[in-house]
């Protein structure tokens, strides 16, 4: 009885995530398939890929990014390339899918209601978690016959590699989703051991080539990584993987048979909206102010890392005048430097606006709980209220980007003024992607959530689209295609002034449309 109902719920899931879930599966498995054939145009002789995969292994800075290089074939550059990142892309997405079908379930109360029928007090996470596979199994199948013709034991070993880490973080948010009272606080914590986990790597891998430091193997993406795809595949490694999965799965079952729908173990601390809590703006601050602390720290830790990484921009091409040629795409000019730093402060800039469109979204899942109601109802009119969670979310983004500014020019060594004001450049691109996100909460709130589909895709365009040779239209669909690339090019105030002004159209448009429709419950 345990499992009653488990074929339904996860039919629901799925066609829940009828879109979701293809679609992340095919930009997840298709960046690494894509991968053999760009790789293939850059580096098209054994000369040329022994060349870069010598140049990478001996880099440090290159190597806590991606990790060091097992084989200079052209499927083990692209395991190298692109293994780590397509893996923290299921894990992301393997988070997504299993709070969304269960801590979220409990906290909008459709869990409730479910569970007044025949449904079993497990079926509810096993439907959830078997959403995570059907997206993991996807990514690894995609994976596999996409590399196929590089060797099929490496293209096999490499999806199951990136699938498993998947199911690994699949079963940690199961942990978390018990744990935690909400869904976002469920999200942030399995969120935090994700970034843990890429810190452990990278730092294991910057001290060592051979891929064996204790950090690395503290680290589910370096057991991924040490499968080594197309390099005498460790097939072993593989039960580390479906170890942790039945470990923290059978965490989740026993926590979830030991505490009623809705409650959780971490509870949260009750108390009345006194004092500094007595106005809106006040609210908004206390409710987004661990996220945001959590950016700082990550933006200005990565400033850091990529500062130092400058100086050695040229090792990473080498004389590969085709891999050059990508760098100053994304960056815009033919000074290999300028061109590394202005890639740098774009990829800061799209991860942004993943923060401010959250931010905006924030008061949207506030409304939708029913928690925004009881306050409305007060003295507090609804574009005040607004107003504490878009301050946030507009000069939250404004914060983050100058940390990310500072550690860049900081690591760099010189240069504060232009990489800074590189840095703020992105801005106008990130409040034209909050915007959008507040004028679809404000007018079309059933489809808010979409504004997450429109900050990866403007992420996917800036950061693939240069290496996969995107046409120039494809790119300019993204905001972050018209600004000037800082530093090296002259400041071009236009765009910037352009993208500033729609930005703050959406806005008020957004606003209007939240003055004038019905409060969700």
């Amino acid at each position: 009885m345990n499992l009653a109902g488990t074929g339904t719920l996860t039919r629901l899931a799925l066609r829940r995530d009828r879109l979701m879930i293809p679609l992340w599966a095919l930009v997840t498995g298709g960046l690494v398939a894509s991968g053999a054939g760009s790789l293939e145009g850059l580096y098209g002789t054994a000369a040329e890929r022994a060349e870069i995969a010598a140049s990478m292994t001996a880099n440090s800075s290159m190597r806590s990014l991606y990790g060091p290089v097992f084989g200079d074939s052209l499927g083990g550059l692209v395991a190298w390339r692109f293994g780590t990142f397509a893996a923290v892309l299921a894990a992301v997405a393997s988070v997504m899918v299993v709070v969304r079908h269960t801590r979220d379930e409990e906290e909008t109360g459709r869990q409730e209601m479910l569970s007044a029928g025949a449904v079993g007090r497990r079926a509810p996470l096993t439907a959830a978690l078997l959403a995570a596979l059907a997206l993991n199994t996807a990514v690894a199948l995609i994976v596999t016959a996409g590399l196929a013709g590089q060797g099929t034991a490496g293209a096999l070993a490499l999806g199951l590699a990136v699938g498993g880490t998947g199911m690994v973080f699949a079963t940690l948010a199961a942990v978390t989703a018990q744990l935690t009272e909400s869904a976002r606080l469920a999200r942030g914590l399995a969120a935090a051991v994700l970034g843990l986990a890429f810190v452990l790597r990278a730092a294991g891998d910057a001290g060592t080539a051979s891929g064996d430091s204790v950090l690395t193997w503290l680290s589910p993406i370096g057991w991924a990584e040490n499968v080594r795809a197309f390099a005498g595949e460790r097939w072993w490694v593989l039960l580390l993987i479906v170890a942790a999965v039945l470990v923290q799965m059978a965490v989740a079952y026993a926590l979830t048979a030991r505490r009623d729908v809705g409650a959780s173990f971490l509870a949260t601390r009750p108390g009345p909206a006194e004092g500094r809590l007595a106005t809106g703006g006040a609210l908004a601050w206390r409710l987004q102010r661990g996220a945001l602390l959590g950016w700082s720290l990550g933006f200005l830790l990565g400033g850091l890392v990529f500062g130092g990484m400058v100086e050695g921009a040229a090792d990473i091409v080498g004389d590969n005048e085709q891999a050059r040629q990508i760098f100053e795409r994304m960056g815009g000019q033919s000074g290999l430097t300028n061109a590394f730093l202005a890639t740098m402060v774009s990829l800061f800039g799209m991860i942004a606006a993943l923060f401010a469109v959250g931010s905006v979204l924030r008061a949207h899942g506030e409304e939708t709980s029913g928690r925004a109601e009881p306050l409305l109802g007060c003295a507090l009119g609804r574009i005040r209220w607004a107003a504490g969670h878009l301050v946030i979310a507009f000069g939250g983004s404004a914060l983050i980007l100058t940390l990310a500014g500072l550690g860049l020019a900081l690591s760099y060594g010189h240069d504060l003024g232009p990489v800074l004001g590189a840095a703020l450049a992105q801005l106008p691109a990130v409040w034209t992607l909050a915007g959008l996100a507040v004028l679809l909460w404000g007018a079309a709130p059933k489809a808010a959530t979409a504004a997450w589909g429109a900050a990866g895709l403007c992420l996917a365009l800036g950061w693939i689209g240069p290496a996969l040779d995107l046409p120039q239209a494809a790119l300019d669909l993204s905001p972050f295609g018209h600004l000037p690339k800082l530093p090296g090019q002259d400041m071009a105030w236009g765009p910037v002034l352009a993208l500033t002004a729609l930005a703050a159209a959406l806005v008020a448009a957004g606003l209007a449309g939240l003055r004038r429709r019905d409060v969700q419950g």
